[in-house]
């Protein structure tokens, strides 16, 4: 196995005035139709370049134009090779762009001369987590001018990062590698305060303490000199303040972006937090960065905590931390520091979940208060154990981790009252046969597990829960389900779980909604449930996606069966701030729209609210401003009688929603859902905030999460019936004041 050379006696050259001015000769670039000579053997590489990201794959960054080599064909298990047309070494060095698999001699470009490998280069990527931006690389190949080569891209490896991306090869005489750049800092304050472009090229930054000890070590779209920075990202050093630390960045095009890297003790950006213009009104979003899956949700002592999967340093997906917030009644959330840091680059802190220890079985507890244990998954080890004895502000890791070592992840932890005994339920996979599964393992104490039973067909995030049918505490029924939000009812025995409502999976929630979870130690006993509203992103502010409404789950006979419902948790009253009311109404086509009195009697639109943002872009510089848009927060409870009418439309704020009689369905966007009329009638229960839809139908049997900014010229709440006439028995419509209004505090 060969590495890539170093170019140093290259660089230091003497170069002619004739060789410096010669120009670079392209090998390839991947954008015509197929591979233009190529040869591919197997099933990785397919027929023609690849035009960006495959399906299953994460987001394929930093290639040119619209084609590149991708090996990720059929994910990381196929494999091939791709063999280039000779050629002649014209130029002192080769550059290309490589991403993908780090694995020398399975994941690679290879230079071949007289059929020998005299060069060889991988991907940067070993471990779970990485990312797949392709970045520049650069042979000499001094030595080697005038001879006949090919070249080869290598996919032999199965399995994690078992690909290979290649773009953009080029003979030149000036090779391209970017520049190791670092910046030593004398630490007065807090945080270090670091300028984030989303969409510049993403280098791996180091800070490293006065020893040489890396303390941090992440991705980041550090923004460019003479850029304007999209936000401040914040790293929590307050344990080496009076020290000299270092950032370094080993590839840098510019070193003087480091110039911009600053000093804090606060880590916020200005006085507008919470208020930015694209900022959800009473959806959870975190202060900066990238959200995803809810982890970790209890109760304990007055607070409910929220944990979840963050990327403090991008408006992207990666660098996985858990984020942190508690609030004391589900809707007023105060963010917290960081919970979880990676245990180093590449081990990430994926999802999972935390318990109250109430009986100490585990030996955590340190004074009067039981502890909070977490379970995660840490991608380079497996399930690990970490836990808290001051209200979740500091943790510690169980010495003894992981618990679990497996090929799954996400961890959800339950305690079995009947057996006395801890349950884990985690999902695993298999790859012959291909499995996916919920996996249940025992313990008394949480750090010693046996492994008790697998329940097949879920896939990643599960939730195990028990509801009482009807509210009858005597008649209990136990809940599974996973990242889809699809569940099975049955029961449970403390390792097995049997299922009772057949061989397919149950659904109830819709649209932009996964990984959820439900609360341990809920103090009124309810069944509170929050998850990730995948896809409501927020271009152009620095902040990126959010958590659904948490509502409460119960288990209610209909005819077809015991069945979930959700409703938003009571609490959210709170927020109301004005209320229009309209009772036995008949709504006739073409009728003046009755909520026109509601629009101007509760809501307020400000000019900046006319201009359009065009929803569709997902660049960030398409968009326009984004202090340019707003829409006011509201509800809207609604209760009617569809008649002979063909339709009901609301025009939620530019948003349509729409009541398809005939097929009794409820239609938002891309979502469509039956909703069939109980004694002639539906009942909408909807969330207007920001940048998403929520509607719970008929008491919660069905409910329907949709992203949307909308595009429009003046937002408006509007009612239309088509085809018939429609019986408003009650409308009522709440303006909603922001739950950010008196500022999380520290």
């Amino acid at each position: 196995m060969l590495a890539t050379m170093v170019l140093a006696g290259l660089l230091a050259a003497t170069t002619t005035t004739e060789d410096a001015a010669r120009p670079d000769v392209l090998i390839a670039d991947f954008e015509g139709p197929d591979y233009g000579g190529w040869n591919a053997t197997g099933d990785a590489f397919g027929e023609a370049p690849a035009r960006g990201t495959l399906p299953g794959q994460m987001t394929v960054e930093g290639y040119r134009g619209e084609g590149l080599v991708n090996s990720f064909r059929g994910g990381d298990d196929a494999t091939g090779e791709l063999i280039s047309p000779p050629f002649r070494i014209e130029r002192k060095a080769l550059n290309f762009l490589i991403g993908g698999g780090g694995w020398a001699g399975e994941t690679c470009l290879d230079l071949l001369v007289d059929g020998r490998v005299v060069r060889s280069a991988a991907g940067p990527n070993r471990e779970s987590g990485g990312s797949e931006r392709l970045r520049w690389d650069a042979w000499d190949v001094s030595d080697l001018q005038g001879k006949e080569a090919t070249l080869r891209v290598v996919d032999r490896r199965k399995g994690g990062w078992g690909h290979i991306n290649v773009d953009h090869i080029v003979q030149t005489d000036a090779p391209r590698l970017p520049a190791r750049a670092s910046k030593a800092i004398a630490l007065t304050h807090r945080y270090l305060s670091i300028p984030v472009k989303t969409g510049a090229p993403k280098v791996r930054a180091r800070i490293l303490d006065d020893a040489g000890k890396i303390l941090r070590e992440f991705d980041v779209e550090l923004a460019p000199p003479g850029v304007e920075p999209d936000f401040l990202a914040f790293s929590d050093l307050e344990a080496q303040k009076g020290k000299t630390l270092t950032v370094r960045v080993d590839e840098l095009e510019d070193a003087k972006a480091l110039d911009r890297i600053g000093q804090s003790d606060a880590d916020s950006q200005g006085t507008e937090l919470y208020k930015e213009p694209l900022r959800p009104q009473f959806h959870f979003t975190s202060r900066r960065g990238w959200l995803n899956d809810p982890n970790g949700l209890v109760w304990q002592d007055g607070e409910y905590h929220l944990f979840y999967q963050h990327n403090p340093f991008g408006w992207g997906w990666g660098n996985m931390h858990w984020g942190h917030a508690v609030s004391p009644d589900l809707v007023r959330w105060r963010e917290l520091p960081i919970a979880l840091y990676p245990h180093q680059y590449g081990d990430w802190a994926f999802s999972g979940s935390a318990v109250v220890d109430h009986r100490n079985t585990s030996g955590f507890q340190k004074g009067d208060e039981p502890p909070i244990v977490a379970a995660y998954t840490s991608t380079g080890r497996g399930e690990c154990l970490v836990f808290s004895n001051d209200r979740g502000r500091t943790w510690t890791e169980f010495e003894g981790n992981p618990v679990v070592k497996h090929e799954g992840r996400d961890p959800r932890l339950v305690w079995y009252a009947p057996g006395k005994h801890w349950v884990m339920a985690v999902y695993d996979e298999g790859a012959e046969p291909k499995r996916q599964s919920i996996d249940f393992y025992t313990s008394p104490d949480l750090k010693a597990w046996t492994f008790a039973s697998r329940l097949d067909g879920f896939y990643e995030c599960p939730d195990l829960i028990e509801l009482a049918v009807d509210g009858d505490p005597s008649k209990t029924l136990w809940v599974v389900y996973a990242a889809d939000g699809k569940y099975k009812l049955g029961t449970f025995d403390g390792k097995t779980f049997t299922p009772t409502s057949g061989p397919e999976k149950l659904a109830f929630r819709h649209g932009n909604f996964y990984a959820a979870q439900t609360f341990s130690d809920e103090p009124k006993g309810r069944c509170v449930q929050v998850g990730w509203a995948n896809g409501v992103t927020f271009p152009g502010a620095p902040f990126n996606q959010q958590m659904s409404l948490p509502a409460e789950l119960t288990l209610r006979t209909t005819p077809d069966g015991p069945r979930l419902f959700a409703e938003p948790v009571p609490e959210l009253k709170e927020l109301r701030a004005g209320s229009c009311e309209f009772s036995r109404t008949p709504l006739e086509p073409g009728a003046k729209n009755p909520l026109d009195r509601a629009s101007h009697r509760l809501l307020s639109f400000s000019p900046r609210s006319r201009l359009q943002i065009p929803i569709s872009s997902k660049s960030v510089k398409d968009i326009g401003r984004a202090e340019d848009y707003d829409r006011e927060a509201c509800e809207i409870e609604l209760t009617f009688r569809p008649g002979a009418a063909k339709f009901l439309e609301l025009d939620l704020l530019g948003t349509p929603l729409i009541y398809d009689v005939e097929r009794q369905d409820v239609v938002c966007k891309q979502v469509r859902t039956f909703v069939p009329q109980v004694d002639g009638v539906v009942r909408l229960h909807v969330f207007v905030d920001k940048g998403s839809v929520e509607a719970f139908a008929n008491g919660g049997r069905t409910t329907i999460s949709v992203a949307d900014l909308p595009a429009v010229a003046e937002p408006s709440l509007g009612i239309a019936a088509k085809g018939g006439t429609v019986m408003l028995e009650k409308l009522t419509v709440h303006r909603l004041r922001s739950a950010w209004e008196a500022g999380p505090s520290r």
